[in-house]
């Protein structure tokens, strides 16, 4: 039984504003051959087809075109929700689907009821369940968990699984689709956080019994065991991702249940590249050359805010879409509290030398210094004059939001 493993779609998802349509359908074209090509017998998607709860049109069309052309191939494909899905609109329609060979399991009170598949190899038949993402606080109950957390909820459904195998004649091998995190795995920037509800990550002894488990919500494609392997998302989502082959699982389970996988390389929309060094050098290096045409992170260390970096830099790199400012300084080893450092200067002082922190090597110019105090000077002439609009007697607070004692005196804090 020759499988194909994938996860992670986020149908609809950008890269730092723009969009990834034409990536995500290039991706899904390639998917589709890739089950002709290979002969594939059936399809597993561990969640997160969308990437939000409500996607767009555009997004939805794409995964209508591509069930139907899987549909046409006579392939069965298995999905789960994930933790970006709607559960219950991803579900609309499961049933009729079902018809077509396009199997969603969306509903926790599923977890039990396997596809069964029946293969040409000569092996039993192929029991898939899928366990959709598991929100502790929404079904522990449903699912009769003692306890709250992620762990105590997916071995209640992972129980429901293995009671289900034991009524099922000798030689069933058992697949599972799961979207969790898992312990032992990597993770990346770009993955929605799931600790609400508990602790995040469970033990991969959950699965026990389980010929082959496989993992969707972790972005990075990785092997907890020969049984147990995320495929990760097949588009890099963050620059995080930057370095991270993508990729989909092509797992031959044999007749007795043992998988044999093998990591299939997905089509790359554009590279990625993560720049640091001062704009100087990032734009004359010669060896960057090569990042013209990827997408770019630069990180400049410029000691000084240099002028219009991202334009600069877009000159040269035209699909710059992210810029960090992270400035090589020297630290001044003054571990004085700030009040103490502060004692004794003027608020212009204080306000001067800000300036010259923020921007360093480049102090406050003199017609900066003579507008900072001229505003300063604005803000002790309002607090001076009474407030027009505060009724006969009431105390006035100053701009800078402290209370003036009973005397009328300012109250400094010391």
């Amino acid at each position: 039984m020759r499988l194909l493993h994938t996860s992670d779609w986020h149908l609809g998802r950008s890269f730092h504003r723009v969009s990834l349509l034409d990536a995500q359908r290039a991706f899904l074209d390639h998917l589709v051959a890739t089950v002709e090509e290979r002969a594939v017998d059936a399809v597993l998607v561990s969640g997160d087809i969308y990437d939000r709860a409500v996607p767009s049109l555009a997004a939805v069309e794409m995964f209508d075109r591509t069930l139907s052309r899987l549909a046409d191939l006579g392939v069965p494909t298995v999905m789960i929700s994930g933790n970006h899905d709607s559960a219950r609109r991803l579900g609309v329609g499961a049933k009729l689907l079902g018809r077509a060979g396009i199997h969603l399991r969306t509903d926790p009170r599923e977890c039990g009821t396997p596809v069964l598949l029946e293969p040409a190899d000569g092996g039993g038949p192929v029991a898939v369940y899928g366990v959709p993402y598991l929100e502790p606080s929404l079904v522990r109950e449903t699912l009769g968990a003692e306890r709250g957390g992620h762990t105590a909820v997916l071995r209640a459904a992972t129980d429901r699984i293995r009671a289900d195998l034991a009524g099922r004649p000798a030689g069933t091998r058992s697949v599972v689709l799961a979207h969790a995190f898992v312990t032992g795995a990597e993770v990346c920037d770009s993955e929605r956080d799931i600790t609400v509800g508990g602790v995040a990550s469970v033990p991969a002894s959950v699965f026990e019994g389980i010929d082959y488990v496989a993992l969707g919500h972790l972005h990075n494609c990785q092997t907890l065991s020969e049984r147990i392997r995320y495929s990760g998302t097949p588009i890099a989502y963050s620059f995080s991702e930057a370095g991270h082959p993508k990729s989909m699982w092509l797992v031959d389970l044999g007749p007795a249940g043992e998988p044999a996988a093998e990591r299939l390389l997905c089509p790359v929309p554009r590279p990625l590249a993560r720049l640091r060094g001062r704009l100087a050098e990032l734009l004359e290096d010669p060896a960057l050359e090569q990042h013209a045409d990827s997408w770019v992170e630069a990180t400049l260390t410029d000691a000084a805010r240099p002028h219009d970096p991202m334009a600069r830099l877009a000159a040269r790199f035209p699909h710059t879409v992210s810029l960090v400012l992270a400035p090589d300084r020297e630290e001044d080893g003054d571990a004085r509290s700030y009040a103490v450092r502060l004692s004794g200067r003027t608020d212009r002082q204080i306000a001067e030398d800000f300036v010259g922190h923020v921007r360093p090597g480049q102090q406050a110019a003199p017609e900066e210094r003579e507008m900072l105090g001229q505003a300063l000077e604005a803000v002790r002439v309002a607090e001076a004059e009474p407030d027009a609009s505060a009724a006969p007697g009431t105390a006035r607070t100053p701009a800078d939001g402290r209370r003036p004692s009973r005397n009328g005196a300012r109250a400094v804090a010391r």
